[in-house]
């Protein structure tokens, strides 16, 4: 072989070493994007036919309403679940609960738990170990509105490809598009995931859940998220947490949640004190310093912080059937938790224990 030939398939050897790289981003670990387990997780399509079947086989317990907004020709339309054992809404002794899931699209394990929490509220599911006489006693002095998927529209997108997802339909942020210090942006702001929008309310998402709060006056809100495990209060906007009795009595119930039901796993105190940046424009925060809600608070029920930053199904959502019911059960329990304690702590109703349980009085909390 002349010289001449050799040089050329030294040259055609360099030009091919790309596609025998080890770090190709076929075989590249970092790329490996994760679908969403169709075994697990119900379409939102199907989900909301589950809710609905719910709701028809327990007409003494539940109804199911649609309520429909519409801004500059993008419309939305997000389903209210109330739970009543008496059907008496308008009882302003029992208990007030306004319960979000599905604020963020690529978010599925939260409306996941909004279906569990309703089978449990129906009587169809029972968390172990429950006590059905205490359950009773409990649900008879409560109204609970769930609002399973607040981001339908976003969720689509999710369901068609987009699974990092987390904006409306037409790429805003519902949890930056509240008025409490709308707008505002910090260093590490993302135009592309935190877009506020145009003016503060000006998503029909935000629009109707704004509506539903106000007319509700529930005491206590729970906006329920994914990508951590956190148990959070208000402020998000700020780094610290409100003063006075109301602040004390969420920090009360934040700290036995996490103790009693997660063995001091969740990050607790104010979102924007204990995640690591500021968020503005939050429903939280607007529940809580605009809508006056006693206890208004975040929760972030799962998270894999080992998921690459493109895996956003993994990231955002557990991927197995193990750690799918221990998400559910865990969650669910905390949740029936607060329907127990949370009149206790208002002064709504007379205490079944002597106080509510500090089973860790000791062990350090983030606030």
């Amino acid at each position: 072989m002349d010289s001449l030939s050799s040089y050329w398939i030294f040259i055609v050897f360099l030009a091919c070493l790309p596609f025998f790289s080890p770090v190709d981003a076929r075989t590249d670990r970092n790329s490996i994007i994760t679908p969403i387990n169709r075994d697990l997780y119900h379409s939102s399509v199907d989900l909301m036919e589950e809710i609905e079947a719910l709701v028809h086989r327990h007409p003494n317990k539940l109804n199911i309403e649609t309520i429909e907004s519409e801004n500059r020709g993008y419309q939305a339309q997000v389903a209210v679940v109330t739970y009543c054992r008496d059907r008496k809404e308008d009882d302003k002794s029992k208990f007030r609960i306004l319960l979000t899931f599905g604020q963020h699209g690529r978010e599925l394990i939260t409306s996941e738990l909004a279906l569990r929490i309703l089978s449990i509220l129906s009587e169809e599911e029972f968390l172990p170990k429950m006590d059905r006489k205490s359950l009773n006693n409990t649900l008879d002095k409560l109204i609970v509105k769930v609002v399973p998927m607040e981001n339908i529209n976003g969720r689509k997108r999710v369901e068609d490809g987009d699974l990092c997802e987390r904006r409306n339909g037409r790429g805003v942020d519902l949890n930056r598009n509240w008025s409490v210090d709308w707008g505002k942006k910090e260093k590490d702001y993302d135009p592309y995931e935190e877009n506020p929008g145009s003016a503060p309310f000006s998503e029909p998402e935000s629009q109707i859940m704004r509506k539903l709060a106000l007319s509700f006056e529930p005491h206590l809100w729970v906006n329920v998220h994914s990508g951590m495990q956190a148990l959070f209060m208000p402020y998000d906007h700020r780094n610290t947490t409100p003063d006075g009795a109301s602040s004390a009595k969420m920090k009360a119930l934040v700290n036995d949640l996490n103790y009693r039901h997660f063995q001091g796993r969740c990050m607790t105190g104010s979102g924007g004190g204990s995640v690591g940046y500021l968020a503005h424009g939050t429903a939280t925060d607007y529940i809580y310093e605009i809508a006056k809600v006693p206890m208004a608070f975040t929760f972030e029920i799962y998270g894999d912080e080992s998921a690459p930053s493109k895996d956003c199904f993994r990231m955002f959502n557990p991927t197995d059937l193990t750690t799918y019911k221990r998400v559910l059960n865990d969650w669910s329990a905390a949740f029936f938790t607060i329907f127990k304690f949370g009149p206790q702590l208002l002064g709504l109703a007379k205490s079944e224990e002597s106080k509510l349980a500090t089973r860790c009085p000791d062990q350090p909390t983030v606030m």
